[in-house]
């Protein structure tokens, strides 16, 4: 099966060659790890099988965020962490999209705009539902950040399940509409100045245009069901990575061919690119080194457990538990089997990595 390794470790060195020198350290390595992810280069162990008579070689995973290998197993075992932050209630996924204009600034400057995005938007959210004639309380959110549309166009936004209700300043939990969280339109416009203002107190205000503040700023909001069918549905979103190795097609003389769902259809469609464009789409998602992408706010986060706690006693526990129960994790250690006749295989030891440039 083709995979990204594939792209990058034939194309990669070309790529690099030509703009190495505008990469950012970051887009370097996740190159890097990508293309020896798996190989000999990191090391590993050797297995055996005694019925086959088989040696089988298992390379280590290079563990890099960005690397489509590497991200496939986790959101389950994220699933059962968050437990403890179920609240037996209906969730709302509510979704902040940056501007076009201030797309190119974002890019240039990742840290900086994406952690206004979060919290401009988180504090507009909070600060719109905390009004009498909508909630009137303090909400519970998880946000993640996503940078990619379907074709890997650079498209940054921040996804949030939100709880349909709060806590009050009186410790009264109040439930907002099963169909309504607040409005979109006042969100919007709560959003856009808050983000204004924020950046107002960074020297990249002067490159914005005096337009963008005066467009509309788009904002989604939907019910998504109970707490657990709500983290189920944003898992994916935290472990994704800007494309997958199972929607590549082809790669033919110097062309990648992938597959995508069109948004309003749902149709299967495919997109044809230049390896070096297809490279250079991929590593703008690559975020900043320890950047988190995903962030907790309201009643989730960890400076408010207690008051959750409280939540949760008044919405009766063991409703929480009893969903909560419906989340399964997969066990992080896995028996390998041999290829031939799946009988599990003998360690043997571990083999030390050739080598693994700096």
């Amino acid at each position: 099966m083709l995979e990204v390794a594939d792209i990058f470790r034939l194309h990669g060195p070309q790529y690099r060659a030509k703009f190495s020198g505008r990469m950012l350290p970051a887009q370097l390595r996740a190159m890097q790890d990508i293309e020896q992810c798996r190989t000999e280069l990191l090391g590993g162990q050797l297995y055996y099988c005694a019925r086959c008579d088989e040696q089988r070689y298992s390379y280590h995973s290079c563990k890099n965020r960005h690397c489509p290998k590497c991200q496939n197993q986790q959101a389950n075992d994220w699933l059962a962490a968050q437990q403890s932050l179920l609240l037996p209630i209906h969730h709302f996924l509510v979704t902040f999209t940056l501007p076009a204009e201030l797309r190119a600034l974002a890019r240039r400057h990742q840290k900086t705009i994406y952690s206004l995005l979060f919290h401009a938007s988180a504090a507009a959210l909070q600060q719109l539902a905390q009004e009498p004639k909508f909630v009137g309380a303090r909400l519970g959110m998880v946000g993640v950040l996503h940078t990619w549309t379907r074709q890997l166009i650079y498209h940054p936004h921040v996804h949030y399940i939100v709880s349909g209700g709060g806590l009050s300043d009186a410790g009264r939990w109040l439930s907002a509409r099963k169909d309504f969280l607040v409005p979109v339109k006042a969100l919007s416009l709560i959003f856009r100045a808050k983000f204004r203002d924020q950046l107002k107190q960074t020297e990249l205000f002067a490159l914005v245009a005096a337009g963008v503040w005066r467009k509309p700023w788009v904002v989604h909001s939907a019910p998504v069901g109970s707490g657990a069918q709500a983290f189920q549905y944003l898992a994916p979103y935290i472990f994704r990575v800007a494309i997958s190795n199972n929607r590549l097609r082809n790669l033919d003389q110097g062309h990648v061919t992938f597959s995508y769902k069109e948004s309003a259809t749902e149709q299967v469609k495919h997109c044809t690119l230049s390896a070096q464009e297809f490279i250079r789409r991929f590593l703008q998602h690559v975020l900043p080194p320890h950047f988190s992408k995903v962030r907790y706010y309201g009643l989730l986060s960890p400076a408010q457990r207690p008051r959750l706690l409280k939540a949760r006693q008044l919405l009766a526990a063991t409703t929480s538990k009893a969903k909560a129960a419906d989340l399964k994790s997969t066990p992080s250690l896995q028996v390998l089997l041999c290829p031939h006749c799946r009988l599990p295989l003998t360690l043997l030891g571990p083999l030390a990595p050739r080598g693994r440039a700096p």
